[in-house]
């Protein structure tokens, strides 16, 4: 597993999870490291003569310096843009954390500086009615970043989904606030209180970006804080 491995989580499913994940790798890349990013269960993805392919996966994918097969990538696709436990429910699937814990690891053996896996959807998103998707960065026993939404109600999204974070053993390596609300009122206030109200640093304060293409989202990433932090 690289030295510097991480779980990428969100705040809500369109908090900006996979944007700032191929930012992140964008950043490892003009540091001159070897990257890797994984997206182990994804929904809503294209019917292709390859396969089910879904967009994040491929960008992490694209972006990423090491190009792993699509199947080590994204393991697990579902077509319809639904939760992946009715999705599983739907196909007669059995979704594991344990299974696909698995998977990860097998693709993390692959030698790299720096990794990601990116969840789906919140911390708390389930893969059944017994697991849910923070079960898989506790089996790997890996670090998380926190990407906030920036948008009305996201102090209590971040400090909630943080303090799911330490309550399952987890360490919060850092944390992204990413502006997805252009218009959005006080704007800097709220971003001051999530800074001061959690212990993680902000790694990140990504604009409303009109191209948030993964070497411009970079520019505003700070990696050094996120390695001052011990290695991943």
């Amino acid at each position: 597993m690289a030295k510097h491995t991480y779980f990428i989580s969100g705040t809500d499913t369109d908090a900006g999870k996979t944007i700032v994940a191929a930012g992140l790798l964008a950043a490892a890349n003009a540091r001159g490291m070897s990257s890797m990013g994984l997206k182990p269960i994804s929904a809503g993805c294209d019917a292709t003569e390859d396969g089910l392919r879904n967009g994040d996966a491929l960008l992490l994918q694209e972006t990423a310096s090491l190009k792993l097969p699509y199947e080590q990538v994204n393991p697990v696709a579902f077509e319809p843009p639904i939760a992946p436990h009715i999705a599983a429910i739907d196909e007669k699937r059995m979704l594991s954390a344990d299974r696909i814990a698995a998977l990860c690891k097998g693709a993390l053996m692959q030698p790299a500086d720096f990794a990601l896996v990116e969840g789906a959807g919140g911390w708390r998103v389930p893969l059944s009615h017994r697991e849910t998707m923070a079960n898989i960065p506790k089996l790997l026993n890996i670090p998380v970043i926190m990407v906030v939404g920036m948008k009305l109600g996201c102090i209590n999204h971040a400090l909630l989904t943080a303090e799911s974070i330490a309550r399952d053993g987890l360490r919060l390596a850092g944390w992204v606030a990413n502006r997805i609300d252009p218009e959005m009122s006080r704007y800097e206030e709220n971003r001051a209180t999530i800074e001061a109200m959690l212990r993680a640093p902000l790694i990140a304060e990504i604009p409303h970006l009109e191209e948030p293409l993964p070497e411009n989202v970079a520019e505003y990433i700070d990696l050094d804080k996120l390695f001052e932090q011990g290695a991943g």
